[in-house]
C-alpha cells in the first residue's frame, strides 16, 4: 500500500487536483482492489469526497462497465479507473466527460507502475510536450509510418482533431490515461493502408510477435506467434474490432517498455497503431474492443515532413 500511495499522491493533486468537497468516485475490480484503496486514502487526505466501486472483472479492453457504474460516474465530479480493462473507449467514460465529470482511466496498472516510471514523470513537462505533437497532428493530412523492422503504412487525418493524454486533467470533461504522456488520432476510416509489424508489444507480449496487413482502413490479415491470441480476441467482437481506429506517439520520458500497454504506448522514441473503436475520440466505429500495438524507432511523416526520425522527436 505505502508504495502505490507515492503514485496516487501524484494522481490527486498533481495531475486531478482534488479539492476539498469534491465528488470523488473510484471504479475498480478485484484484482486492482489495493491500488485504488491507495487512491482512496490519497483523496481522503485532500478532503475530497470518495466513494469505491470494486465491479466484476470484465473480459476485454472496450467493454461497457454495468450500468450501476456508468450512472455512478455521471454524477462524480472526478472519476479514478484502476481496472483490469480499459474503461477509455467506452460510451460510460465518454458520458461521464460530457456531464462534466474529470476521467482517469488505468487500465492494468500495477503496484510496481505506481511507484515507479511514467507515474512519476513531471507531468508539466509531458503536457507541453504532447500538445506540440497534436498541435503538429492536427494540422497535417497524410501519415507515413516506416519502421526498420518492416513497418509501412499510410492513412488520412484530414479534418480528425488530435487528443493530448498530458496526465493534467483539470477542467470539467477533462479525461486521459494515468500515467499519462501521448498525443492521438483517429485514422480516417478506410485510408489506412501498407503492413504493420508490432515489435514492441501488443497483447501483452513484449516483443512484438504481431504481423499485420491493413487494406482501406482495415486489418486484413494477421500473422505472427501472438496472432492467434489477437485474431481470438477481434473475432468475438466481428468486423468492426478489424479497424485501425487509432495512430498516437508517445510523450512521457519516465515511461517504460514493460509489457504492458497502459505505460508501453506513452514510451518516448515510440508510435502505436491500435485496432477496433476509436467513437470515443473523434472516429465513427464503436466496437466495444480496442487493442494497441507498440512500434519502436519509427520514422513519420506528416504531408511529407518529417515528424519523427529513427524514433526522434522533430518539434
Amino acid at each position: 500500500m505505502h508504495g502505490s500511495l507515492i503514485g496516487a499522491r501524484i494522481a490527486v493533486k498533481t495531475c486531478m487536483s482534488v479539492k476539498s468537497g469534491e465528488r470523488v468516485l473510484i471504479v475498480t475490480d478485484p484484482p486492482r482492489r489495493k491500488i485504488a484503496e491507495a487512491l482512496l486514502e490519497a483523496v481522503r487526505i485532500v478532503g475530497g469526497k470518495t466513494m469505491l466501486i470494486c465491479m466484476p472483472t470484465g473480459t476485454k479492453h472496450g467493454e461497457e462497465p454495468p450500468k450501476l457504474v456508468a450512472d455512478a460516474m455521471r454524477t462524480a465530479d472526478i472519476v479514478f479507473a484502476p481496472t483490469t480493462y480499459s474503461l477509455t473507449h467506452t460510451q460510460a467514460r465518454l458520458h461521464a466527460c460530457k456531464a462534466g465529470a474529470r476521467v482517469a482511466t488505468m487500465p492494468m496498472i500495477t503496484e510496481d507502475m505506481m511507484r515507479r516510471g511514467a507515474m512519476l514523470a513531471d507531468y508539466n513537462q509531458v503536457r507541453k510536450l504532447t500538445l506540440k505533437v497534436a498541435k503538429v497532428l492536427d494540422k497535417a493530412s497524410e501519415v507515413e509510418v516506416r519502421t526498420r523492422a518492416g513497418t509501412h503504412l499510410t492513412f488520412g487525418i484530414r479534418g480528425r482533431r488530435a487528443h493530448s493524454d498530458t496526465g493534467i486533467f483539470h477542467k470539467p470533461g477533462d479525461f486521459g490515461n494515468l500515467p499519462a504522456g501521448e498525443a492521438f488520432i483517429a485514422p480516417l476510416e478506410g485510408t489506412a493502408d501498407g503492413r504493420v509489424i508490432v515489435d514492441g508489444s501488443m497483447v501483452d507480449a513484449l516483443h512484438g510477435g504481431i504481423e499485420l496487413g491493413v487494406k482501406k482502413g482495415e486489418a486484413i490479415e494477421i500473422l505472427g506467434k501472438h496472432s492467434g491470441k489477437l485474431t481470438r480476441m477481434l473475432d468475438k467482437v466481428g468486423k468492426r474490432a478489424y479497424n485501425l481506429a487509432e495512430f498516437g506517439i508517445g510523450t512521457n520520458p519516465n515511461a517504460r517498455l514493460i509489457g504492458n500497454v497502459l505505460e508501453d504506448e506513452k514510451v518516448m522514441r515510440t508510435c502505436h497503431i491500435a485496432l477496433g473503436d476509436n467513437s470515443t475520440f473523434g472516429g465513427k466505429v464503436r466496437a466495444g474492443i480496442h487493442v494497441d500495438g507498440i512500434l519502436l524507432k519509427p520514422t513519420v511523416r506528416l504531408d511529407g515532413k518529417i515528424l519523427m526520425l529513427d524514433g526522434e522527436l522533430k518539434v
